[in-house]
């Protein structure tokens, strides 16, 4: 897990130094640069694998003429050492990255079908005198370029290519990406013009001053057969999960986790318990008994009490670590530059919180993104599924259940159906809802999309193009500007494939969302935490805090003058809507986060744009 740089042609070295060290937080251990009369390639390191000097990057394969900066774990390397070998090539490192570059020179651009992982990288072939670049499957790593001049600039974050442009400024699409939080992850657009993203699932090939990209993933197209009984399913679920995490504890450093207290984070650590006592595997760490809480005593999102029932019936302790917004509030613009993205939500907790985890000696966690956009866990997505159920009643019924006890709990179904008005009005609001999903959401042609069930439909867009894209860039966001790096078992892509391959009802089942896996992973959890259906989810109590401990900077920020003057807002509007949090008592946390949403450009242009202005 590091940071990657890359200029063709070559780079002042002074220049490109100062570049790379913008990605020092993404690789704190180490660094490294290579210069050829073609190409400078840099990396920062986060020592994860190989910890000796073997590890280092760029790293080369010289009978080939190859060689790579690379970001992010392939964890099945393993395996793919051994075929390797098979077929005669020899190593010299016991790193995943040397693996990829054996891999790159067997199977050239094929080698990206048999990695998982997750990845962003570049391979330039001295013979070919081309530059390869892949990214992982889903977007787990970064990526993006930029074209200044005659110059081909690559990077993990945009700040690495400040230095190579003449101006930094906003984008002509930054008003459309700040109305549409969770769309422009999907897009090539970025904050600053000059600088493009590069797709998911896509690898790219630059030569002669050209840049071809083509895709080699879509979910669309590896989808599986699953069996008609659920029972089954179940079972296949669980083995897939199982050997998910157990490659995913491959480490030669302390691996933890960041527990919420919720089914997907309890899952995953009561799973790797569950690998380091029956199922132990080589590179498995065996320091892996740490779990991180984030806490938010007094506020209705602490989930503290939840956390220690998990800890508790698996026999490890817990790290708690208090929230608290005022102690890094004076480094919100440093956070900002940092974090270089939008977001409905100030990124402070988050902060927080991997930086715990790194303060106590942990570089890697395995946490539980991506059940909730796979399986349905968004109560606001169950009336996806209703064109599912047809005139079904039994059906319908079964989904308004999980719908009531989701979002309001105290109310049951039966009640409610009585009530023609209220059944009426969820109608409505379902075909308003996917009416203007039809109209947002990016449309992915494939046309494998029509032979998924509807509520598959829909995940699929929250999973690939709208939602989940955008947390996992958050999440690599908020524990890489503090070196941790997180793994994700239910984003492995055969994880994925069985998910979007599953029935709805085996999603939405028995009263419960995410059914299959509480089903497959139930004797492995404690009851209460595997039936729970309460959700928080891991967010700020931004509401509290607007109102009490950050209204005078609220209120200082919108009446100063650069907040007037800020091209990039309507500072009258969002000054209302910041006067409305602070002073309104039924403030929701949407209009909170709608707040914070049309304020944060005002930090965008303060901490990345006149910052390298100057």
């Amino acid at each position: 897990m590091c940071g990657i740089l890359g200029t063709l042609p070559i780079s002042d070295p002074a220049l490109f130094k100062r570049a790379l060290d913008t990605l020092s937080h993404r690789g704190p251990d180490d660094a490294g640069v290579w210069v050829t009369n073609d190409v400078t390639l840099g990396h920062r390191r986060l020592s994860i694998l190989d910890l000796s000097q073997n590890g280092r990057q760029p790293m080369h394969y010289s009978k080939a003429g190859l060689t790579i900066v690379f970001n992010g774990e392939i964890y099945n390397f393993i395996e793919l050492r051994a075929e390797l070998e098979k077929r005669n090539y020899r190593f010299q490192t016991e790193s995943d990255t040397e693996v990829i570059l054996a891999a790159y020179c067997e199977w050239r651009e094929g080698c990206l079908n048999k990695f998982n992982g997750m990845w962003a990288f570049a391979i330039w072939d001295d013979r070919k005198k081309e530059l390869f670049l892949a990214r992982d499957r889903f977007g787990k790593k970064p990526l993006f370029y930029s074209l200044a001049g005659e110059k081909f600039i690559f990077a993990s974050e945009m700040k690495a290519i400040y230095p190579f442009l003449k101006d930094i400024k906003p984008s002509k699409d930054f008003s459309w990406m700040a109305r549409n939080i969770f769309l422009y992850e999907s897009t090539d657009k970025c904050l600053i013009e000059g600088i493009k993203r590069f797709p998911s699932g896509s690898y790219g090939i630059y030569k002669d001053g050209h840049l071809a990209i083509r895709k080699y993933w879509d979910t669309l197209d590896h989808l599986v057969e699953v069996p008609a009984q659920y029972e089954e399913q179940c079972r296949l679920f669980r083995e897939l999960f199982i050997d998910a995490c157990k490659i995913r504890m491959r480490s030669d450093v302390p691996v933890g986790t960041a527990l919420s207290g919720g089914l997907d984070s309890s899952a995953t650590i009561s799973t790797m318990a569950h690998v380091a006592k029956h199922t132990p595997g080589i590179r498995i760490s065996k320091d892996w008994q740490h779990a991180f809480v984030a806490t938010f005593p007094d506020t209705p999102i602490d989930e503290k009490k939840f956390a220690q029932k998990v800890v508790e019936n698996i026999g490890i302790p817990a790290t708690y670590l208090p929230i608290d917004p005022l102690k890094d509030w004076d480094k919100i613009e440093d956070y900002v530059y940092l974090f270089e993205e939008l977001y409905i939500t100030t990124p402070i907790p988050m902060i927080q919180l991997y930086r715990g985890v790194r303060d106590h000696g942990t570089k890697v966690t395995i946490d539980g993104h991506g059940a909730d956009e796979l399986l349905g866990g968004y109560g606001f997505s169950l009336l996806e599924a209703l064109p599912d159920a047809g005139w079904n009643f039994k059906k319908i019924k079964s989904i308004f259940d999980v719908y009531d006890s989701t979002l309001i709990p105290d109310i049951q179904f039966s009640e409610k159906f009585k009530n023609m008005s209220y059944f009426l009005h969820l109608i409505k609001k379902n075909i308003k809802a996917r009416m203007l999903n039809k109209i947002s959401m990016p449309i992915n042609r494939n046309p494998k999309r029509q032979t998924l069930d509807y509520f598959n439909q829909y995940l699929y867009g929250i999973s690939h193009e709208t939602i989940l894209p955008t947390l996992l860039r958050n999440y690599d966001r908020y524990s890489m500007l503090n070196g941790v790096e997180i793994r994700m078992p239910f984003l492995d892509h055969r994880i994925v494939s069985f998910c979007l391959s599953l029935p709805w009802e085996s999603k939405i089942r028995g009263g419960f969302t995410k059914s299959i896996a509480r089903d497959a992973l139930k004797d492995l959890l404690p009851e209460d935490i595997c039936h729970r259906k309460t959700k928080v989810g891991f967010n700020s109590p931004i509401v509290d805090w607007i109102k009490g401990p950050l209204k005078n900077y609220f209120l200082d920020a919108v009446n100063s003058k650069d907040f007037k003057l800020c091209p990039l807002i309507n500072s009258a509007g969002v000054k209302k809507e910041i006067e409305n949090v602070i002073h309104k008592k039924d403030v929701t946390f949407n209009q909170a986060a709608d707040a914070w949403t049309h304020f944060t450009p005002f930090l965008i242009e303060k901490a990345i744009i006149k910052r390298r202005r100057i």
